[in-house]
């Protein structure tokens, strides 16, 4: 039997927009603490800095995404999330080696049941995106998983991340930016609730430069869509923000911009209170101000 959706208001701010922190990482986030100097730690050290950033951040957030393989459902069964921030389970399962990228993903069996769970508001999928013989599979992928969303009665964030192919490496013909708006082309009309995208030029351009780039990729996505983080330098990415929403963005979804510098801390609780609150009381505002409502979307 097919549950009714909720809304996308599940996890938008009164605005219409989304202001949603992403903390959903897995080996790459053992793989910070590593690069950080703290040694590559256990997994009860990234559950515990998974359930302080929910602690001093989410209360300030639309949205928390989180893994069910470190704590996830701890941190909604123990109310670390207050209720007016949805809750975001992520059900992908990653094909990733230790200290290296994301390879290809799928859907999380388990994760799906974990979706019925009181309380979700919306399962995510990562899409490793590439012009390979794989296309068609994934695009497959994403329509099973909007499907399964809509069966469960939660909402579905498909994120597709755009990767070369050794072919476009070696000939030199690999354009990240004409990729993400292929992608865009290809996977938001499948019908997912909101479009988690990257931030087009990394973030990298001025003013102009990234609202320019922000409307190109605008006229390519159907439906409500959000940025990501990963990639963009650290104090960049508010700026990237602006330039998307002004283009038509309905806010953010991210991780990195907002802890990165945190992993590692002594008193990570102290830090993310120092350092981060800061960084997404100012993504807030952002979002307030400029984001398009999800409604107009």
């Amino acid at each position: 039997m097919t549950i009714p959706q909720p809304t996308l208001s599940a996890i938008a701010r009164p605005s219409g927009g989304f202001a949603m922190i992403a903390m959903d990482q897995r080996e790459s986030l053992r793989h910070m603490f590593d690069l950080a100097g703290a040694g590559r730690p256990a997994d009860e050290v990234l559950i515990d800095f998974k359930r302080a950033v929910a602690s001093e951040l989410s209360h300030l957030a639309s949205g928390f995404l989180v893994d069910r393989d470190f704590g996830g459902l701890g941190i909604l069964g123990d109310g670390l999330v207050p209720p007016h921030c949805g809750f975001i389970l992520a059900a992908d399962a990653l094909t990733q080696e230790p200290g290296g990228p994301v390879e290809e993903t799928g859907l999380d069996d388990a994760a799906l049941d974990d979706a019925r769970t009181d309380g979700v508001a919306a399962i995510k999928l990562l899409i490793i995106w590439r012009r390979d013989a794989h296309r068609e599979a994934r695009i497959a992928l994403a329509e099973r998983f909007v499907a399964e969303a809509r069966e469960r009665g939660v909402l579905s964030v498909l994120e597709p991340v755009v990767r070369a192919t050794p072919e476009e490496l070696a000939d030199g013909s690999w354009d990240a930016e004409a990729a993400i708006r292929e992608a865009a082309r290809e996977l938001s009309p499948l019908g997912s609730s909101l479009y988690k995208v990257q931030v087009p030029l990394a973030g990298t351009g001025n003013a102009a430069e990234q609202l320019a780039a922000s409307e190109q990729l605008a006229r390519d996505i159907t439906g409500p869509w959000v940025v990501l983080s990963q990639g963009v330098a650290l104090d960049r990415f508010p700026d990237a923000v602006e330039a998307a929403c002004r283009a038509g963005a309905s806010g953010f979804l991210a991780g990195r911009a907002l802890w990165s510098d945190v992993v590692g801390a002594g008193d990570v609780p102290a830090a993310l209170r120092e350092r981060s609150r800061p960084r997404l009381e100012r993504l807030v505002e952002i979002v307030d101000t400029h984001a398009r409502p999800w409604t107009e979307a």
